[in-house]
């Protein structure tokens, strides 16, 4: 019995051109062989399963072949190149730094770099894993990869590029590999799969690979595996049942009822979803993945960003011509707004049908027969209300239908509905006009009596066919301002944000005017610097009295400085700050009531102003009290002089 190989180790890529999606850095070595260009040291980095190390042994194997294609390929015939693929090469040695990571085995290996190849030109030293190096390694690691041997390569191999100290990757030719494609995996598991012989559907083949995640290895893995549970004939069902992947009929399902508003199916097919075993956090995923897929489906331009097999593109593409990009936009809001929460919900399956109803909410009014108006915004959908309803009927008739819905009707009542609704809103308003008609008396009856007979309401029956269409205009017209009238309850209303100070002059100015209505009446008596003094010194008492808050700071501000008297009786008050101000101004109503009362003037006005002035400043401090002390009296300075004096 033959033994089995793996299928990552049975078809690793031998030569340049059978590396896959790495064509940028294939050439880029080949020429520099091609030209003998060759660094002493190389820095392959990238994900797991895109090539590297199988790169750094192609070029090892490579630049020591004796006889090279002029493809710049090694021939695979030389002796060089029969030992390197019997695994006997002494001129490459590959080491794992995982398990080789110290000091001692750094020293070694500069230890045997010094000694020349037996066959060949270059001594190459893979180095694999290699930011798995100690600090200590890497430092006694330096001095040989930046100075080596002229016959000694270094080719070091990472996935974690960021763990590299820079002064190693400084001494390296650093190539980045990049993801491979799905298209690419895709198309290599088709050759491979027939070489074995096996016979797999496209969609299958294109499933593992968006499973693989761009790495080539794993999606042989992968591929191993599948033939050995499906054995000659790879199908797309035994793919999905192998590796438990969700199929996507199920999301093409579930974007057809969201579409149709079904929010009782919706709940159903997520159900049903559970019980095959799958979590709600993977088929909010994989929704909002097929939403995204939709919608860079309706644009030609980003058609390309699909990653699926033809047939599943036509199927996105005709399932996009029928959506809304408003629809999925909004549900890819919603989605993500789910998949945030999942995993701190309690609650995580009413957390998902939350989410389905919501975007089933959305539906109602994006498909192509949505109604003229929506009676409800997105965001008081997203609050858990109900589904919306036509804005064009009546308060009752919307209920209804909300209700309808809510209960899960179907498709075909909820479209005959709207067939039927201006039908519905003529009748209703034709009876409502009638019943006006019927109220109101006409001008040639006005002094015959408000009763009318069954006689009178019979002729007026008979008269119907012949106002029909008066009737229905007036039905119409009425019908259109109702209409009117709910966009514009619905229309949201947007305020714009006004500044503090905005505020505080929009206050002073009503302030202002309600004291002008105010004294306009009153009298506006005379009165002396000396009476307003004493009314003032007595309006502070009482503020300091009744021990307010703020109080005790607006009576220091009325005690600091005088008042002064300016022209039609305007009071300015000088304060030191505008926390002084703020609070001399809460008081002003008090102080203009006590003022024009005691004084009989109702035109006094206070006003309040800070002072920017600082030879004006009060004095806090004892040295400032002092001085403005010896300017009223410049003797103080001469005793102070005199006895030496200091401040306590």
């Amino acid at each position: 019995m033959e033994k089995f190989v793996v299928s990552a180790r049975k078809y690793r890529p031998s030569t340049f051109d059978s590396v896959v999606g790495q064509r940028a850095i294939t050439d880029t070595l080949k020429n520099a062989i091609k030209t003998g260009h060759l660094a002493q040291a190389f820095l392959f980095c990238g994900s797991r399963g895109v090539g590297k190390t199988s790169c750094a042994r192609i070029l090892a194997k490579t630049i020591n072949c004796s006889n090279r294609t002029d493809n710049v390929e090694a021939c695979n015939e030389c002796d060089s190149c029969t030992s390197f693929n019997e695994g006997s090469s002494l001129n490459i040695l590959e080491i794992d730094a995982a398990s080789n990571n110290s000091v001692d085995n750094i020293r070694e290996l500069t230890d045997q770099v010094r000694f020349a190849p037996q066959i060949g030109d270059y001594k190459v030293y893979i180095i694999d894993e290699v930011h798995m190096l100690s600090q200590a390694a890497f430092n006694a690691f330096l001095k040989t990869l930046e100075e080596p041997p002229p016959h000694a390569i270094f080719i070091l191999a990472t996935t974690e590029k960021h763990k590299i100290i820079p002064t190693i990757l400084s001494r390296c030719q650093i190539f980045d590999f990049n993801r491979i494609r799905v298209e690419d995996i895709s198309n290599h598991l088709s050759s491979i799969a027939k070489k074995e012989g096996i016979e797999a559907e496209e969609e299958a083949l294109h499933l593992v690979a968006q499973k693989a995640d761009g790495a080539l290895r794993d999606a042989l893995s992968i591929f191993d595996q599948l033939v050995s549970f499906s054995g000659t004939e790879l199908s797309y069902k035994d793919v999905i049942k192998n590796l438990n992947i969700l199929d996507y009929d199920y999301y093409f399902k579930c974007t057809d009822i969201l579409l149709d508003a079904n929010i009782p199916g919706a709940l159903l097919l997520f159900d049903e979803i559970r019980k095959r075993g799958f979590d709600g956090h993977l088929f909010i995923n994989g929704l909002a993945s097929h939403l995204r897929n939709l919608l860079v489906c309706q644009d030609p331009q980003t058609s390309g960003l699909l990653e699926a097999a033809p047939s599943v593109k036509e199927r996105y593409t005709e399932q996009a011509s029928r959506l809304d990009p408003e629809f999925l936009m909004k549900s890819l809001d919603i989605c993500s707004e789910c998949d945030n929460q999942y995993k701190g919900s309690k609650n995580q399956r009413l957390l998902v049908e939350l989410a389905l109803m919501k975007m089933a909410s959305l539906g109602s009014t994006s498909s192509p027969q949505k109604k003229k108006y929506s009676i409800r915004s997105h965001d008081e959908m997203s609050a858990g209300a109900n589904v919306s309803t036509g804005a064009g009927a009546s308060a009752e008739t919307s209920a209804g239908a909300s209700a309808e819905t809510s209960a899960g009707a179907s498709a075909e009542t909820s479209a005959s509905a709207n067939v039927s609704t201006t039908e519905t809103q003529f009748e209703e308003n034709r009876s409502e006009i009638l019943e006006e008609k019927e109220e109101k008396p006409s001008p040639t009856d006005e002094t015959s009596t408000p009763e009318k007979t069954t006689n009178e309401s019979s002729d007026t029956d008979q008269e119907l066919p012949n106002n029909e269409q008066e009737l229905r205009e007036k039905a119409e017209e009425k019908i259109a301002n109702r209409e009117k009238k709910i966009e514009a309850d619905f229309q949201p209303q947007r305020t714009r944000s006004l500044s503090i100070s905005e505020l505080t002059s929009k206050k002073e100015a009503a302030d202002a005017a309600s004291m002008k209505e105010a004294y306009t009446s009153e009298d506006r008596a005379e009165f002396t610097e000396e009476e307003f003094q004493k009314v003032w010194d007595e309006l502070a008492e009482n503020i300091k009295k009744e021990a307010l808050e703020g109080s005790s700071m607006v009576y220091s501000s009325m005690k600091s400085r005088k008042p002064t008297i300016q022209d039609d009786f305007k009071i300015q008050i000088l304060v030191d700050n505008k926390s002084q101000a703020e609070e001399v101004m809460h008081f002003r109503t008090d102080l203009h009531d006590h003022l024009r009362k005691k004084l009989s003037n109702g035109a006094i006005e206070i006003h309040v102003k800070v002072n920017k002035d600082k030879k004006q400043r009060k004095a806090y401090t004892d040295e400032e009290k002092f001085v403005e002390m010896c300017e009223k009296n410049p003797q103080l300075l001469e005793l102070k002089k005199q006895f030496d004096l200091d401040f306590f």
